[in-house]
């Protein structure tokens, strides 16, 4: 009897905890780390300080949350936008258009604050570096899935990882004005560079100790 109303209860609890994720990133891109407090969370999500606790104990915990979400967001974003890919070589300029917008926009700047407040911050840091390694694997994982290559081809997860590199510059460069246009021109050149860089899958042999390298940072 008790479980219809376990579940509203349940739901409920999901949806705040989702509010205040949302506020902690829109915070965190409109007034940076210093500005992004518990309180200032919970104002912008509509709830009490003290619910906000219930969810999450310290700002520490709700940005852990926050950085797991952009991630995911980013991931599923890019997920869905390979079931539209076309088929063939003409897919690549597709794909490498798609990895170099994917550190543009709000969720971006948000984790560029992030990032620059762990440089400085010991105990944010440490909570950081671990999470970023791990979505930064999964953004990679994901780049090498839809640029159709092999990992273990020589030369690949260097070209991968220059290709998302080459995205956070570009997302670095697009914060403070609009920079479509150069960019577009960016993603013609460096699709034709990929083009003839990366190997076709097995074409090449695996390399023994790559599949031990440790994570790529994001």
């Amino acid at each position: 009897m008790s479980t219809p109303a376990r579940e509203p209860r349940q739901e409920r609890s999901r949806t705040t905890r989702r509010r205040l994720i949302d506020a902690a990133v829109e915070c965190l891109g409109e007034l940076g780390w210093s500005g992004t407090t518990v309180a200032v969370i919970a104002q912008r999500a509509g709830v009490s300080r003290g619910a906000a606790q219930h969810h999450f104990r310290t700002r520490e915990d709700l940005v852990t949350a926050a950085v797991e979400y952009l991630g995911e967001v980013q991931v599923t974003q890019l997920r869905e936008q390979a079931e539209e890919l076309p088929a063939g070589e003409s897919r690549i300029e597709t794909v490498v258009d798609m990895l170099l917008n994917l550190y543009t926009g709000p969720m971006f700047r948000a984790a560029l604050h992030l990032w620059i407040a762990a440089s400085t911050d010991e105990g944010l840091r440490a909570v950081l570096v671990p999470l970023e390694a791990r979505v930064g694997r999964e953004a990679h994982r994901v780049a090498v899935e839809l640029l159709g290559v092999a990992e273990t081809q020589g030369g690949v997860r260097e070209m991968v990882q220059a290709t998302l590199d080459l995205a956070r510059g570009l997302g670095l460069a697009n914060l403070l004005s609009d920079d479509t246009r150069r960019r577009a021109k960016i993603i013609r050149q460096w699709a034709r560079v990929l083009g003839s860089a990366l190997p076709e899958p097995g074409s090449a042999e695996e390399r023994p100790n790559e599949r031990e390298t440790t994570g790529v940072a994001r």
